[in-house]
């Protein structure tokens, strides 16, 4: 593999070449005026590109990102030898196309240079905080609220240097607040319900938590100069793998660490309020609306939904990628019947969605060869993703007086993941939770299906008090775990 990495100099040569699609401006030239907390593969293979291609549309400098990385320095050393930039591989079924993005003007570890993430959400310049710090990155408690036991949420309210999101967040809109307080927008870009709402609860639960003089100035400033509009994002964008680093590099000529491969489906829906300027991404494809819940519904509850089921079932049968695990009739057809049967009748549908197309258009999705995604990434954080994704269908169609059995059948499969362990190959299969000694502890020991159900369902930031109490509920869950701890 050449020596030579992508970086702006490379930029000239590669459009001579015109193998692939360039920035279609000077990258050098880009204003800082976006900070995201989260620069992972899917901010870069989303967010990034509809600003970017916001910017080409236009003709507005104003919107280079300042991404910050929250835990590993990682992404770091991979994009700024790079100048930020870095390609995007659009992987679908016998299809390969790339493009090298460059709306990345700045890469910070937080850790290392807190000083200058609380300067960049403070700067005038800067008027669009933008988060994708996954569910459990909030560090919410039982109640949604933040998490005010959580020793690192505990270190953030003492003073120096924040940990935690809401913490860097809320100490960089403290000093805006300082530096004269111009206007603000702070947009959750995660998979949450009323991410904007959520947010803007958890950083006045910040604010209430500091001392009076210092938080009550600051939470008051905030419901007058912020403003925390919802979104909903979607994308498959897969963890980075050497073979997307190969394909990069030979269509550059040059090595690109940062490269990341995506399918080629790309949707961001997004409230419109706004305390300030913003880049006009509508004219990239996004779509600016005053109530973004109608598409977060569907979203959560027929693809997230799917894609942990198709990740809980496909994991312990063996199958290492959803697109495996899609190909199973059974897997596929349990999938299609929770999108109907469950999810179907609690939506509103948006304007101009057709749901039986969205359906089929899911199933599709995961079942792209060419986006090998793993079934235990998806797995991750179920603790966290289960009440989003199942339960919250579940308790629409007991209040209708329905047994949801397939998302009973979710939550089945989740709690056979965590209690099994291993695939039916024997591999093993990693708990990766938050709460992952808490359910480690529930379900050492148990001998029958119904303890497991029992012992899991009793904890209630998962599963609150009302779902252990209802029995139609409980003993559709038990069913499926039977069935699935005597599948080998």
């Amino acid at each position: 593999m050449t020596a030579e990495r992508l970086s702006l100099a490379e930029l000239p040569r590669l459009r001579r070449e015109g193998r692939v699609r360039l920035p279609p401006y000077d990258p050098a030239e880009l204003a800082v005026g976006i900070v995201h907390l989260g620069v992972g593969g899917f901010h870069r293979a989303h967010q990034a590109l509809y600003t970017e291609d916001a910017v080409r549309a236009g003709d507005d400098p104003r919107w280079g990102i300042c991404g910050v990385t929250q835990r590993s320095a990682g992404v770091v050393r991979l994009l700024r030898p790079q100048d930020g930039l870095y390609t995007v591989l659009d992987r679908g079924p016998g299809h390969l196309s790339a493009r090298v993005a460059g709306p990345l003007r700045e890469i910070v570890h937080a850790g290392d240079e807190p000083d200058l993430v609380r300067g960049r959400i403070a700067s005038p310049a800067v008027s669009i905080v933008t988060l994708t710090v996954t569910e459990k990155g909030h560090r919410r408690a039982g109640d949604g609220g933040l998490d005010l036991a959580d020793p690192v949420v505990l270190a953030d309210l003492a003073g120096g240097p924040a940990v935690s999101a809401v913490g860097r967040l809320a100490r960089g809109l403290q000093e805006r607040m300082r530096r004269g307080g111009a206007p603000i927008t702070v947009m959750s870009c995660d998979n949450l319900v009323a991410g904007g709402a959520v947010l803007r609860r958890l950083v006045l639960d910040f604010c209430a938590a500091l001392p009076a003089a210092e938080g009550g100035p600051l939470a008051g400033w905030i419901e007058d100069a912020v403003r925390f509009p919802s979104s909903v994002v979607d994308r498959i964008v897969p963890a980075a793998t050497d073979a997307d680093r190969r394909d990069a590099a030979g269509l550059l000529g040059v090595r690109d660490e940062g490269a990341v491969a995506a399918e080629p489906y790309r949707q961001w829906v997004i409230q419109d309020d706004f305390a300030a300027a913003r880049p006009r991404w509508e004219l990239a494809g996004a779509v600016l609306t005053s109530d973004v819940a109608p598409y977060e519904a569907v979203k959560l509850r027929l693809l997230n939904a799917s894609h942990s089921l198709l990740a809980y079932l496909g994991a312990l049968a063996g199958y290492d990628t959803i697109a495996e695990a899609v190909g199973d009739p059974g897997l596929a057809a349990a999938a299609r019947r929770l999108m109907e049967e469950d999810a179907g009748p609690t939506l509103t549908v948006p304007p101009g969605v057709d749901l039986a197309g969205y359906r089929q258009a899911v199933l599709e999705r995961f079942a792209n060869p060419a986006l090998p995604d793993r079934t235990v990434r998806v797995a991750m954080d179920g603790s966290q993703k289960l009440p989003l994704r199942l339960l919250g269908t579940a308790r629409d169609r007991l209040a209708a007086g329905a047994t949801p059995e397939w998302a009973a059948l979710g939550v089945a499969a989740w709690m056979v993941y965590v209690a099994r362990g291993r695939d039916a190959r024997g591999r093993p299969l990693p708990l990766d939770d938050p709460l992952a000694d808490r359910l480690r502890a529930a379900a050492s020991g148990v001998t029958t299906p119904r303890t497991l159900v029992e012992r899991l369902t009793a904890i209630e930031p998962i599963f609150g008090r009302d779902l252990p109490e209802t029995d139609s509920f409980t003993t559709a869950v038990t069913t499926h775990v039977t069935h699935l701890l005597h599948t080998p």
